[in-house]
């Protein structure tokens, strides 16, 4: 399909196309409904429509790799982004850019009637056009996408691992949940680097969350109780249910010289007894 006529069908039928489109993508994306503006998608597909005619005018329509296509591609790329954000799915972002088939190829009915072979031809053109560039918003939606959750797993992460001072040179750690590598080395950070802070000198590691106990969660929580010694404080393990500690004997882990305690409680009154501090009832 010859350049010239991309753009000037564009040009003549800018209006028309423009209209059903937004129409066509209203509907789809339900506009209205708090996640887009119908000023925002109006302002897109104006901008969207602007662009690929001018590429449409200076590059070759059958690859949208060129450089004369980057305008487009970075607003479609911007556009995927702000989908991700706005909490559509990888279909409805690839529907901007699908849904202009429609009025596009009925366009072209318009234009060339009843010549079949021209009309086949710059239909398979635009179609192929089109299908190009929603590939494109659907790899920028999933790129941006699996940005997120990589951050929010890391946030979580950080999160779930909380570092709580329970009293001068004591933290405590609750952990809740499975007990994974990524987990640990979050765990062991936030830990190691609260009691540098602190200048702590005990650490208690509470596992009452953890729903089991397995070689693999014995083996994570000697590390950390080893990294915690090499930085000249002691380490006791809370939350070692009757359960657990069956398992820990059945999976043959040795525990040996790591202080345990079947409570947090009891293992801040350890941690107090070790610190010389004595914590007694007041008489009434």
């Amino acid at each position: 399909m010859p350049t010239a006529t991309v753009k000037s069908l564009l040009q003549k039928n800018h209006a028309g196309v423009l209209a059903e489109w937004r129409q066509d993508l209203a509907g789809a994306l339900q506009t209205g409904k708090g996640r887009i503006s119908e000023a925002e998608l109006a302002k897109q597909t104006q901008e969207f429509l602007r662009l690929i005619t001018e590429a449409a005018q200076h590059s070759d329509i059958a690859d949208t790799e060129t450089e004369g296509w980057r305008p487009l591609r970075d607003f479609l790329g911007e556009i995927s982004r702000t989908r991700v954000l706005q909490g559509f799915s990888s279909a409805e972002t690839a529907t901007f850019v699908f849904s202009l088939k429609k009025p596009l190829f009925a366009m072209l009915r318009q234009a060339h009637g009843k010549d079949v072979d021209a009309l086949a031809e710059q239909t398979w053109e635009l179609s192929a056009l089109l299908d190009q560039l929603g590939l494109l918003t659907i790899k920028a939606f999933q790129a941006t996408r699996e940005e997120l959750i990589s951050r929010q797993q890391a946030e979580m992460l950080e999160l779930s691992t909380p570092v709580v001072k329970l009293w001068d040179g004591v933290l405590a750690l609750p952990v809740i949940g499975t007990l994974d590598s990524a987990r640990t080395q979050v765990m062991m950070e936030s830990l190691l680097q609260r009691i540098v802070d602190t200048g702590s000198e005990l650490a208690i590691i509470d596992i009452t969350g953890v729903p089991t106990v397995d070689t693999l969660v014995a083996q994570h929580l000697i590390r950390t109780v080893t990294a915690i010694r090499l930085m000249g404080a002691d380490c006791i393990i809370s939350g070692v249910r009757p359960q657990i500690a069956q398992t820990i004997v059945h999976l043959g882990v040795d525990l040996q010289g790591i202080t345990t305690k079947s409570t947090l409680a009891e293992a801040l009154q350890l941690a107090m007894k070790r610190l010389g501090f004595v914590v007694s009832r007041k008489a009434v």
